[in-house]
């Protein structure tokens, strides 16, 4: 086998950690979640995007831009228990981890950088 094919095999069998993380405003304690199916790699891609000016919750974009980046800690949640079942729809496990975090944290309004839905 080819090393390139040796290559993609063995990136296929990683197991990558998923589930829930917080950035965590540590001067006013605002909470923004997210999940990410791969929560090694979540906080590059957040770090980016808040970086380079162009992340979707504008409240936390403006007070990281605010901020200069400073107070703000990348934190893991819960991290999706590992599972061998075939059938398991991992996505939408990820996504009910996060909407339970939601529910029990309520980053909403002072809280946080989400806001409630009806």
């Amino acid at each position: 086998m080819s090393q390139k094919k040796d290559l993609k095999m063995t990136y296929k069998e990683i197991q990558f950690r998923k589930g829930v993380y917080q950035l965590r405003n540590t001067r006013n304690n605002k909470l923004y979640i997210g999940s990410s199916m791969d929560l090694d790699r979540a906080w590059n891609s957040l770090n980016l995007q808040l970086k380079m000016g162009n992340f979707a919750n504008t409240l936390l974009q403006q007070e990281w831009n605010d901020q200069q980046g400073q107070d703000f800690v990348y934190e893991i949640v819960e991290v999706l228990k590992e599972t061998n079942d075939p059938q398991a729809d991992v996505k939408a496990d990820v996504k009910t981890l996060e909407r339970l975090v939601m529910m029990e944290l309520q980053p909403f309004g002072d809280k946080g950088y989400h806001t409630q839905k009806l």
